[in-house]
């Protein structure tokens, strides 16, 4: 039972590591280490059919874990090395292109710049002049033909080389424009038209906000907004994760209890997938509709899993099918504050006196951003300490925000007029309420920055030891308790 409990995390360490030799090691077909993984995971399969060996078959799995690892990473680098467009973007040619974009184009005042793919491989589009203002109104999906020339990657765009992009294409004309051919990206375009179109008759700044927090579309939110969620620890509340990946399955619940078990989960995943495509598969949703998918399929057999083992099932999976995930920052974040709600937020809620609900609020903000703080101290150079309070007064309307948003934009998009307006207003005054605390909050001009996480180190750990200590005593303590006897039934003779 043990090893069944750690051994998810400990293949997905072996995985993280191999993900990091093969980007020490370089470009390369890999075609040694591939053949390794797959002859590990066939040994690993035959062991588990057995049911002998459990820790040879751990011991296996994380050898192809580690040679996965090394094997994709190396492939995708070898990729970008020797791709069809290396020699026109080391020439910086001109040349005409028919190019499909994979994400929303970020518009400023003289330029708009995108990711898309031209021949199966991913090109930064920078868009300027006339161009950009006709690439600033399409969208993720759409095709389009553009005149200009390849170059390399500039200083600004490097971290698109971890969006597997191989070179820039800058574009001074749009040719063409087209829709997309993607079956699956004009559903999503059309579902995410009509939850935007419900939400046109909010007043801004309130309507960017919904679109935020429904679709993770930032692109219209004032930067005074944007500085006052950042500084008050707030911005994952823009990016799109697993309650709203929630919220969609359950308004979608009276269509996923019809039908048999497998029926369900294929409708299941079919929303998730809808909805991760509404939502432009950003990082942050790609794991919590990984985590869903993972928990749907494991209740659909028969053999429910906890959260925690589902994460670490569906960060394991996304990093096998793109190992640069690694480097997403957004990603990173995700996974850090779903492993800290997992594993601290319910022995924090224990030792909170109050009523309940406000003890799992307190648990699960301050489990999340425990997490979380390493990693901003160590990108952002600072957490702010009024992100605990300002989450936990956001928090009572951050959810109905969510699901009314989700339900009004639906309903408004479709009935429009005054019905948009009236279903939407609820999710106005929660916006407005989240603009508020947001404001005040951003006030207080305090942060730990890495000197003072540094100084705190020691405590920390100190801390984090004693924590764990008394966990575990305790749940041995609860193990090792007698069971009262069931109701009905005499006690043993002494």
């Amino acid at each position: 039972m043990r090893g069944r409990r750690i051994g998810p995390g400990v293949v997905l360490a072996a995985l993280t590591l191999g993900i990091l030799v093969g980007e020490r090691v370089g470009p390369s077909p890999a075609h040694l280490p591939l053949a390794g993984a797959l002859l590990a995971g066939l040994v690993a399969v035959g062991g588990a059919w057995s049911r002998h060996g459990g820790a040879a078959i751990l011991a296996v799995l994380c050898l192809g874990a580690l040679l996965a690892g090394w094997a994709t990473t190396a492939r995708a680098l070898d990729g970008q090395r020797r791709s069809a467009l290396t020699t026109a973007v080391a020439d910086r040619a001109d040349a005409t292109i028919d190019a499909t974009l994979t994400t929303d184009p970020d518009a400023t005042r003289f330029n708009s710049r995108a990711l898309a793919r031209v021949q199966r491989r991913i090109v930064v589009v920078d868009a300027s002049g006339a161009a950009a203002g006709r690439l600033a109104v399409l969208r993720a999906g759409d095709r389009v033909r553009l005149a200009g020339y390849f170059r390399p990657l500039d200083r600004f765009e490097a971290r698109a080389r971890w969006q597997h992009a191989v070179g820039a294409f800058a574009a001074d004309d749009v040719l063409g424009v087209g829709p997309p051919r993607s079956p699956l990206m004009r559903i999503a375009g059309w579902l995410r038209d009509r939850v935007l179109a419900g939400t046109r008759t909010v007043p801004e700044p309130q309507r960017a906000l919904l679109a935020g927090f429904l679709l993770g579309d930032t692109t219209d939110l004032p930067p005074i907004v944007v500085a006052d969620f950042r500084a008050a620890g707030l911005s994952h509340l823009v990016a799109v994760s697993g309650q709203n990946v929630a919220f969609v399955l359950a308004l979608a619940g009276p269509l996923l209890r019809r039908g048999h078990r497998a029926l369900r989960l294929a409708l299941g995943v079919g929303v998730v997938v809808v909805f991760a495509a509404m939502t432009r598969f950003e990082p942050s949703v790609l794991r919590a509709s990984a985590m869903a998918g993972c928990s749907m399929t494991a209740l659909a057999v028969g053999r429910p899993t906890a959260g925690l083992r589902s994460l670490t099932l569906a960060v394991t999976v996304l990093l096998l099918v793109d190992p640069f995930l690694l480097h997403s920052i957004g990603f990173a974040l995700s996974c850090a504050a779903s492993v800290g709600i997992a594993l601290w937020s319910r022995p924090i809620a224990d030792r909170v006196p109050g009523p309940r609900p406000v003890a799992e609020a307190l648990g699960v903000t301050v489990a999340a951003q425990l997490a979380v703080a390493p990693l901003l101290v160590l990108v952002f150079d600072g957490v702010p300490l009024v992100s605990v309070p300002a989450n936990l007064l956001v928090a009572p309307v951050a959810g109905p925000l969510t699901a009314l948003g989700l339900l009004g934009g639906v309903v408004g998009g479709i009935a429009g007029g005054p019905v948009a307006a009236l279903v939407t207003f609820p999710a106005y005054v929660c916006a407005t309420a989240v603009l508020l605390v947001a404001r005040s909050s951003a006030a207080v001009p305090l942060a730990v920055g890495p000197a003072e996480l540094l100084a705190a180190t020691p405590v920390l750990v100190v801390a984090g030891g004693v924590f764990a200590v008394r966990s575990v005593r305790r749940a041995t303590w609860r193990r090792a308790r007698p069971r009262p006897p069931e109701p009905g039934l005499a006690l043993p003779p002494r």
